[in-house]
């Protein structure tokens, strides 16, 4: 088999191609994508060519960890069923190009395990679970978890992370600092702010999705005694802060790393049940034939929340 697929043959050098894929084994299902989502935190890294030293790293790859698909042909040990829409965290069966993360394509050959089956209604939101995944996954899994009263970035990711907040009953609602007027809109429930205009210093559970990495010291100003700042975002460069300011407020710094299969269920039925609205969050959308300004829009464009390729059209 083969497929038409996204590829980064060096940073910034992005074409639409064929290539020959794995052919499946009794544990593996065939998914044809309808849908993929970029992501403007490690996709970007990676198209950039700035992304740290990381399992798998090297060019030329596919990008892409946010897709929904049909199965089209479930193996006898795959648990699956063909028909069935399912999220696909990528793939890896393009031969010599790598599969980092391999789910910008328009056809996928993986284990069965890894295709979570979603339901019917969710059609192009189910990309985003892969972020709401990271949001739940960054405010539930500490010990003694709390949700963040402030959170920072108001991207697809810092949105999701305000909405589970409110769905997990967080009084008051958070408060989310965003220092780009364009993408100060479209809070439901809670309070979105330019970090200039908020003079409080006694917040106890700071998240950060900016994905800055110099931004610990004006964090840490914000806490209050004993509080934590929770890393959610990807950071390219070290961080480091002034350790007098963390040390009068023994503050706490935890980074939440990739979400576990467990977060994407619990967000799956979260969307699924309308706990959790995904609405609205998908501004852009384009053909794989147009992916290099899909690409370039969804890193450049601070109206760009999140951009999908629609790949119903090809195979």
């Amino acid at each position: 088999m083969d497929t038409l697929a996204v590829i980064l043959e060096e940073p910034e050098h992005l074409v639409l191609g064929r290539l020959d894929i794995a052919e499946p084994g009794e544990e593996d299902v065939v998914v044809d994508i309808e849908w993929s989502g970029i992501s403007t935190g490690t996709e970007r890294l990676l198209y950039t060519g700035r992304m740290p030293e990381f399992p798998g790293m090297g060019y030329p790859l596919v990008p892409g960890y946010e897709s929904v698909g049909r199965v089209v042909a479930a193996g006898p040990r795959s648990g699956a069923t063909a028909g069935a829409r399912v999220f696909v965290p990528g793939a890896r069966c393009f031969g010599s190009v790598r599969g980092l993360f391999g789910g910008a394509a328009a056809r996928v050959v993986l284990p069965g395990k890894r295709a979570t089956p979603i339901g019917e209604a969710l059609g192009e939101r189910g990309v985003l679970l892969a972020l709401a995944a990271t949001a739940y996954h960054a405010t539930a899994s500490g010990d003694g978890a709390e949700q963040p009263d402030l959170i920072i970035g108001h991207g697809a990711l810092g949105r999701i992370m305000a909405r589970l907040a409110l769905a997990a009953g967080a009084m008051p609602p958070p408060t989310v600092y965003e220092t780009n007027p364009a993408r100060r809109d479209g809070a439901c429930g809670y309070s979105v702010l330019d970090p200039a205009d908020d003079d409080r210093r006694d917040y106890q559970c700071i998240c950060d999705v900016s994905g800055d990495p110099a931004i610990l010291d004006s964090l840490i100003a914000r806490l209050a005694p004993g509080g934590e700042i929770i890393l959610a975002g990807f950071y390219e460069a070290p961080l480091s802060f002034a350790f007098p300011p963390a040390f009068m407020r023994e503050a706490r710094i935890r980074v939440a790393a990739q979400w576990l299969p467990a977060d994407l269920c619990a967000v799956r039925s979260l969307a699924e049940s309308g706990a959790l609205d995904l609405g609205g969050l998908i501004t852009h959308r384009r053909a794989p034939d147009n992916a290099g300004e899909a690409y370039r829009t969804a890193f450049g464009d601070p109206s760009c929340l999140k951009m999908v390729l629609d790949w119903r059209q090809h195979s």
